[in-house]
C-alpha cells in the first residue's frame, strides 16, 4: 500500500528536485494502485492544463501497467491503437515520459506518479527522485 505519508514525501522531493534543476513551475500527482489521488501539488505559476496532464501521466502508467516511457515507444509503433486508447480513456492517456509506476520492494504495483511542467525527460527525473526518496521502486518503463 502507498501511504499518505510516503505519497506526500514523493511530491515534496519531486518538487525539491525541480527547484534544484531550475525547472519552471511543476505539478505532481500521486495515485494509489486503484487510481485514486493520494497526494497532489501544483506550484504557483503552473499552467492551466498541468493538473490534468500530471494525473493523466500517472493514470496512463497504472491503466496500462507500465511506465509512460514504454507507452511512448509503443505509441510510436502503433499510433492507431493509442488513438483508440485515448478515446477509451476519455483523454487521460498521455504516452510520454513523466508517468512512473511505484512498486513495493517485492515488485507489486502500489501506485504511480505523474509530473508535468517541463519536457518529459525532466518531468520523469523529478518523479524518479520523489519515488526513490521513500525507498520504493520507480518503474518508468523502457524506450
Amino acid at each position: 500500500m502507498l501511504s499518505l505519508s510516503d505519497a506526500s514525501r514523493v511530491v515534496e522531493e519531486a518538487l525539491k528536485t525541480a527547484r534544484e534543476m531550475n525547472l519552471p513551475p511543476m505539478t505532481v500527482a500521486v495515485l494509489d494502485a486503484r487510481g485514486c489521488l493520494v497526494s497532489f501539488k501544483m506550484e504557483d505559476g503552473s499552467s492551466l492544463l498541468r493538473e490534468q496532464i500530471a494525473r493523466a501521466k500517472a493514470w496512463s502508467a497504472l491503466g496500462m501497467g507500465m511506465g509512460t516511457r514504454t507507452l511512448m515507444s509503443r505509441a510510436a509503433h502503433h499510433p492507431s491503437f493509442f488513438v483508440a486508447l485515448s478515446s477509451l480513456a476519455e483523454g487521460s492517456m498521455v504516452p510520454v515520459p513523466g508517468g512512473v509506476l511505484v512498486r513495493s520492494q517485492e515488485g507489486a504495483v502500489i501506485g504511480a506518479v505523474g509530473v508535468s511542467g517541463d519536457v518529459p525527460d525532466k518531468d520523469e527525473a523529478c518523479a524518479l527522485a520523489g519515488i526513490r526518496s521513500v525507498n520504493l521502486v520507480a518503474d518508468p518503463g523502457a524506450a
